[in-house]
């Protein structure tokens, strides 16, 4: 397990626009001027959060998935985040890790925001996964998600590293910032959240807010507004220690998830 060199970006998202927003996500990524493992982009980083799948849904091997490749290529490096993605006749609110070597790994969000109606729009995964970068196991969801704790329990440490990709809104900001680190402390591992910033076609305004926190609760990195492009290094060390210095996810309770 090596030290693990992470980027993300807090970007602006143009409603409903996938040409102009890979553009500017592209633009902006050319900026890099160090390596970095993983690339982190909100969710629905090619429109916004809409449940206009029929304008703005893509097959699996559509221009977005396309670009993914071309950029984890062009950047060495794995590129991460959600699009909508129609499959079999339904749609999906998809996370997708892209390789540099054009494979991927998927992860379809399980809990869709009634509230916003995404449920009749889309259909929920039912399986968590996890992926590995570096000797890392890392555990992608997707937004509302994190509302849901037995859904992301870190049962018998099986991940180092949870990310959150997500169109979270600024009134709802106060839940952000705490169940971030409660994810983080509860589950004694790094926690990402990826936010976007700007309003929507719906003018709900996002603020970003991304942030790392580790597993004892500390801020590795905080963004509140604005675009931003920031890469940071997570130790395992740090891992290490917290769970060797209070070991309590082997008391945890065991159960099962229908």
């Amino acid at each position: 397990m090596e030290p693990l060199k992470v980027t993300i970006f807090q970007a602006y998202i143009f409603w409903e626009n996938v040409d102009k927003n890979l553009s500017n996500l592209a633009l902006k990524l050319s900026n890099l001027r160090e390596k970095t493992d993983l690339i982190i982009l909100p969710e629905m980083f090619n429109t916004g959060f809409t449940n206009n799948v029929e304008k703005c849904a893509e097959p699996a091997d559509g221009k977005t998935m396309q670009w993914l490749f071309h950029m984890s290529q062009s950047l060495n490096c794995v590129i991460a985040g959600s699009l909508i993605i129609t499959e079999d006749g339904k749609y999906f609110n998809r996370f997708v890790w892209m390789s540099p070597d054009g494979t991927y790994v998927k992860y379809d969000k399980r809990h869709l925001f009634a509230m916003a109606k995404e449920d009749l729009y889309f259909t929920a995964g039912r399986e968590r996964i996890i992926v590995n970068i570096r000797g890392w196991n890392i555990c992608p969801m997707i937004c509302y998600d994190i509302r849901f704790p037995v859904w992301s329990r870190n049962i018998g440490g099986a991940y180092d590293l949870l990310i959150y990709t997500a169109n979270w809104p600024d009134k709802r900001s106060a839940h952000w910032r705490t169940l971030i680190p409660a994810r983080a402390i509860e589950n004694q591992a790094f926690v990402i959240g990826v936010n976007r910033v700007g309003h929507d076609g719906n003018d709900i305004y996002y603020s970003g807010g991304s942030m790392c926190i580790s597993p004892l609760g500390d801020v590795v990195y905080y963004k509140p507004e604005d675009e931003d492009l920031y890469t940071f290094t997570i130790h395992p060390k740090d891992l290490h220690e917290a769970r060797k210095s209070f070991p309590f996810l082997q008391d945890a309770d065991s159960f099962t998830i229908d």
